[in-house]
């Protein structure tokens, strides 16, 4: 693409200067009548024009027609290429990244990379993946509507880029523990607000990723070892958890954060619509971080508190709608 660009700028700079030197023009009529010739629109000849310069403009003309009709036909092979497609879905897609906020950033497409993308997939939660693997993002994300940005996401610029001053979460799931941590210590570093959630493979590292910045370490071992360990002794409960945890059953627990325009403020649980929408509250977190498990129904509602509730995916929806429209 740039090769063609710059031959016809040569091409036409070529014909402006040796019009210039047959004619004497200025330079700003001379590049018009190279490029009409370049062009073969057919304006009248320059004034003055003698055997020389009639000589140059024959050959110019024989030699630039093929050149441009030949960077023309690249042209329009170009923009047909997959190439050109690739540029043009990078373009709208950067321009999505820009539109978002509140917004999920994967750092990382291994496998639980993927499994957090299909996860909030399943939730219609707006995310970005960023993953330095150029042909195993594209592979994972067509067809799929992701957006993606290919880069090293240890660099600021590409977590800057990915909106991380706009978003509301970060999971770091990349290979190995130090770049965990760079990436959970430069995130912290542009956004102090951001919730942070870290890959951890050696479990000597999980306070290392929370002094720099981390709100949660996940270690996929001791997790993994822990949940089948809670399935041998309490199958039933881990069954009803997965089943809260997953859409398909229509069925979901959820975090509504209530903020200072929520119309639940002041309110007792008693007092909410939530047993009509079909939601139960199991359990309240206060901005000090307080717990109430259960919450009885005289519990008051405060700002800053964040509802655990349970219910239809649809009335958990909007009831999160609501709140975060408010």
């Amino acid at each position: 693409m740039k090769r063609i660009i710059s031959l016809l700028l040569l091409l036409a700079m070529i014909g402006m200067i040796g019009i210039r030197l047959i004619t004497g023009d200025d330079w700003v009529e001379c590049l018009f009548v190279a490029v009409i010739t370049l062009t073969t629109v057919g304006y009248e000849e320059p004034a003055g024009l003698e055997t020389a310069g009639k000589l140059f403009i024959i050959v110019y003309l024989i030699c630039g027609l093929g050149v441009f009709t030949y960077s023309i036909t690249q042209l329009g092979q170009w923009f047909a290429s997959d190439e050109a497609h690739r540029l043009r879905m990078r373009q709208r897609m950067n321009k999505s990244i820009k539109n978002l906020s509140k917004h999920y950033i994967i750092c990382g497409l291994g496998r639980m990379g993927q499994v957090i993308a299909e996860y909030l997939e399943e939730h219609r939660k707006p995310f970005v993946i960023i993953d330095n693997d150029e042909q195993r993002i594209e592979n994972l994300c067509k067809g799929r509507d992701w957006l993606y940005i290919v880069g090293d996401v240890t660099n600021d610029q590409t977590l800057i880029e990915a909106g991380v001053e706009r978003a509301k979460s970060l999971a770091t799931v990349l290979p190995t523990d130090a770049s965990n941590l760079f990436v959970v210590l430069s995130a912290r570093m542009l956004s102090s607000d951001l919730q942070i959630v870290s890959r951890a493979s050696d479990g000597r590292v999980i306070d290392k990723l929370k002094q720099a910045g981390a709100t949660r370490v996940v270690s996929p071992y001791s997790t993994g070892a822990t949940k089948m360990a809670r399935f041998l002794i309490t199958p039933n409960v881990e069954d009803f958890l997965e089943l809260a945890g997953s859409r398909g059953e229509g069925l979901e627990v959820a975090d509504v954060q209530i903020d200072e325009k929520s119309a639940y403020i002041g309110k007792t649980l008693m007092e909410t619509d939530f047993k009509e929408k079909g939601l139960v509250v199991i359990g309240i977190q206060r901005a000090n971080g307080e717990r109430l498990f259960p919450p009885t129904g005289n519990t008051e509602i405060k700002f800053g508190d964040s509802l655990f509730t349970f219910g239809s995916t649809d009335a958990v929806d909007t009831t999160i709608a609501i709140e975060e429209s408010e």
